[in-house]
C-alpha cells in the first residue's frame, strides 16, 4: 500500500490535437506497463471511434509505478483528458480527481482557445499547473514564441516549462521528476470515515457496474459494506483494484488513491457519476461537492429503426449513460417514427459519437431527428415556456415573442486568415465585441452569436478557412430576441413530424430548399407524382417533385382509331388521381438519414 506522500494524482490538459494521448503513451511505455510487442498508439483510447478520428472522447485513468532518482518509489495516477470543446465536462471531472495538471502547449501552434479555458478550469480547483512545451522535434516548432505566449497569455512562468517531444520520448525522464517534485501529494485522513468520489463507471456484462473512484478520506476493502450518498443504496464490495491498462486487484484502496470497485451492482440507475461513496456502518457527515450540473446545448430525438427494439434501446441508453454522464434523455414519441427518446448533448460531435457508440457497442439501428437548441417562447397570456422540440411549438397566433440562446465565442487565429474568419462569423449572424492582438502574428476575436448557427458546420468551415490554425471555444452567455418559425416538410400534402425544424426566419428558405432537394434524391418513385414541400404555417416556401413512374398503357394499341388511345390515357389519368388520394408514401430510412446527417454545405 503506497503511503499518501508517495502518491501523485495528475491529469494532462491541452487544446485538441496538442499531443496529450501521445505523451500518455510515452509515460506508460517508460514505466514498462506494456511490452513493445503489445503496444499500440493511443493506448488509453480504448474505443474504435477514438482511434479512427484521432481524438480522445473519454478521460481514462492509469496507475504508473515510478522510481525517482533518489530511489523512492511513487505511484502516479494519470488521467488522460479530451481536448475537444464538446467534451469539456470529461475534463472537469478529471480535474476534480487530481492535485496537479500538465498543461501541454504545442510548439508549432502555441497557446490556443481551449488551452486557456482548460487552464482556468484547473485554477478554479487550485491545481498545481506544470507547463509543458510539446512537439519540439517538429520543423515548424518555435519554442521561444511558445514561451512568450505562456508568460503573456497564460500568466505562468515559462522558465519552469519543460521541453518535450512526446513522439520521440525526449524530455520524458525530466517530466517524471517534475511530476514528483512539483505536484503536491493528496491530503486526507486514512483513519477517518470513508469518503470517495465516483468520477466514472463502465458496465461489465458479467460483473455488473465497475465504479471508478478517487478516495479523499478513509479506506475501502473487500467485504466492506458501502453506501451511495445520493440514494442510500447499500452494497458489499467484492473486489477493489487499480487501473494498469487492465484492472489489477489490490484488495484495498487507501486515502489519495485512484482505483475501482466491483460490488455486484446490477441496478444501473443506482450509480451516479459525481456521487459520494461512504461506509454503510460508519458514514461520513458531508458528501463531497461532486461536479457542476451538465448543461446540454443540442437536442435531438432518437428512435429505433424497428419499433420492436424500443426496450433494447432503453437498456442500451442506460448503460451508455453510466459511461457518459453528460448524456441526458427522456421518453418521446412521434407519429412517423413511434416511441423513442429526447436527448440532450454537449455539441454536434457528442451527438455523432453517441450515435456511433449505440451502433457499434450495442448493435442498435437508430434514427436521429434534426438537432435543435432550447428556445424561450413568451405567450400572449404572459406565460413563458422552454422549447427544444418542434412538436411542442405553439400556434403562431399565441406567440408574443421568442428568444434563442447566444454564445460568447472566442476565436484565436493567425492574422493571415482574419478576413475570411470575420466573413464567416458575420454570415453566422455574429456580432464582434472584442478584438485583441496577442502578438504580431496572432489575434483573438470575441463574437456574440446564436448557438443554433454554430451547430451545423461552423467548426468545419472555421478549420478549412484557416487551414486548421484557428482555434475556437465558447460558453453560453444568455438569450436574445429572434424571429423564430416552425418549418414543416410536407410529403404528398401530409406533414412528416420527424422532419419539422425550428429555424431563424431568414434561414428558413435555404434550409427548406436543401431538405426538399435531398428528399427528392432519396424517395423511390411511385406510380404517381409526389410533391415534397417546405412550409411555414400554410405558406409553401420550397418545392421539389418526385416524378411518376410511367407505365405504357398504349403498348397493346397498335394502329386503330385515336379515340381508343385517348380512352386508355383518360382511364390511366383517373387511376393515378385516385392513387394519389389514397396512396401513402413510405419514407425510407436512408431518406431520414440523408436529411438529418447533412450539414449545410
Amino acid at each position: 500500500m503506497a503511503q499518501t506522500q508517495h502518491i501523485r494524482n495528475f491529469c494532462i490538459i491541452a487544446h485538441i490535437d496538442h499531443g496529450k494521448s501521445t505523451l500518455a503513451d510515452r509515460l506508460i511505455q517508460k514505466a514498462k506497463l506494456v511490452d513493445d510487442r503489445n503496444f499500440q498508439n493511443q493506448i488509453l483510447d480504448n474505443m474504435d471511434i477514438e482511434r479512427e478520428r484521432g481524438i480522445t472522447i473519454k478521460s481514462q485513468a492509469v496507475t504508473i509505478p515510478y522510481t525517482a532518482a533518489d530511489g523512492t518509489e511513487y505511484r502516479l495516477n494519470l488521467v488522460d483528458t479530451p481536448g475537444h470543446v464538446d467534451f469539456s465536462y470529461e475534463v472537469s471531472r478529471a480535474i476534480n480527481s487530481c492535485e496537479g495538471a500538465l498543461l501541454l502547449v504545442d510548439a508549432t501552434q502555441g497557446v490556443q482557445a481551449q488551452t486557456l479555458s482548460n487552464m482556468y478550469l484547473a485554477l478554479e480547483h487550485n491545481l498545481e499547473i506544470v507547463p509543458v512545451i510539446n512537439k519540439i522535434d517538429m520543423q515548424a516548432a518555435d519554442v521561444n514564441s511558445a514561451k512568450k505566449q505562456i508568460d503573456k497569455d497564460l500568466g505562468l512562468d515559462s522558465s519552469t516549462a519543460l521541453l518535450v517531444s512526446a513522439r520521440q520520448g525526449t524530455g520524458v525522464d525530466e517530466l517524471f521528476e517534475a511530476i514528483v517534485e512539483r505536484i503536491p501529494p493528496p491530503k486526507g485522513d486514512p483513519a477517518s470515515a470513508l469518503r470517495a468520489l465516483i468520477f466514472d463507471c463502465h458496465y461489465d456484462p458479467y460483473r455488473g457496474v465497475v465504479v471508478h473512484l478517487r478516495l479523499f478520506d478513509g479506506k475501502i476493502k473487500k467485504g466492506m459494506k458501502i453506501s451511495f450518498m445520493s440514494n442510500g443504496s447499500v452494497y458489499e464490495v467484492e473486489t477493489t483494484g487499480v487501473f494498469k491498462l487492465a484492472l489489477v486487484e489490490t484488495g484495498e484502496l487507501s486515502t489519495g488513491e485512484v482505483g475501482y470497485i466491483i460490488a455486484g451492482i446490477k441496478t444501473v440507475s443506482d450509480v451516479r457519476v459525481g456521487d459520494t461513496v461512504t461506509g454503510a456502518d460508519n458514514p461520513c457527515s458531508q458528501p463531497l461537492p461532486g461536479f457542476r450540473e451538465v448543461k446540454p446545448v443540442v437536442f435531438s430525438s432518437i428512435y429505433p429503426v424497428d419499433s420492436n427494439d424500443y426496450e433494447e434501446l432503453r437498456t442500451s441508453m442506460d448503460k451508455l449513460k453510466l459511461n457518459d454522464a453528460s448524456l441526458i434523455f427522456e421518453k418521446d414519441s412521434s407519429a412517423a417514427l413511434g416511441f423513442g427518446f429526447r436527448c440532450g448533448f454537449l455539441g454536434l460531435l457528442h451527438l455523432e459519437v453517441i450515435q456511433e457508440r449505440l451502433e457499434r457497442e450495442f448493435d442498435q439501428s437508430v434514427i436521429f431527428t434534426a438537432p435543435s437548441v432550447k428556445y424561450k417562447v413568451k405567450l400572449r397570456g404572459g406565460e413563458e415556456i422552454m422549447i427544444d422540440n418542434p412538436m411542442e411549438y405553439p400556434e403562431e397566433g399565441r406567440i408574443e415573442s421568442a428568444e434563442e440562446p447566444y454564445i460568447r465565442a472566442s476565436v484565436i487565429t493567425p492574422t493571415d486568415y482574419l478576413g475570411n474568419i470575420m466573413t464567416l462569423c458575420l454570415e453566422k449572424r455574429g456580432v464582434q465585441t472584442n478584438m485583441t492582438y496577442l502578438d504580431e502574428k496572432r489575434v483573438e476575436m470575441v463574437y456574440e452569436m446564436p448557438l443554433s448557427e454554430v451547430l451545423f458546420d461552423f467548426y468545419d468551415r472555421l478549420k478549412s478557412t484557416s487551414r486548421g490554425y484557428a482555434s475556437f471555444d465558447y460558453d453560453v452567455s444568455g438569450y436574445k430576441l429572434t424571429e423564430l418559425v416552425k418549418m414543416d416538410i410536407l410529403l404528398n400534402g401530409k406533414a412528416v413530424d420527424a422532419l419539422s425544424q425550428l429555424v431563424f426566419k431568414g434561414n428558413a428558405y435555404d434550409r427548406a430548399r436543401k431538405v426538399c432537394e435531398r428528399l427528392r434524391d432519396e424517395i423511390p418513385r411511385q406510380q404517381f407524382k409526389i410533391p415534397i414541400q417546405g412550409a411555414i404555417g400554410s405558406q409553401i416556401i420550397a418545392r421539389e417533385t418526385v416524378n411518376a413512374l410511367r407505365k405504357d398503357v398504349l403498348a397493346k394499341c397498335y394502329g386503330g382509331d385515336i379515340t381508343r388511345k385517348r380512352k386508355l390515357l383518360e382511364k390511366q389519368k383517373e387511376g393515378k388521381k385516385r392513387m394519389k388520394m389514397v396512396g401513402d408514401v413510405e419514407l425510407p430510412q436512408n431518406a431520414f438519414l440523408a436529411v438529418l446527417k447533412a450539414k449545410d454545405e
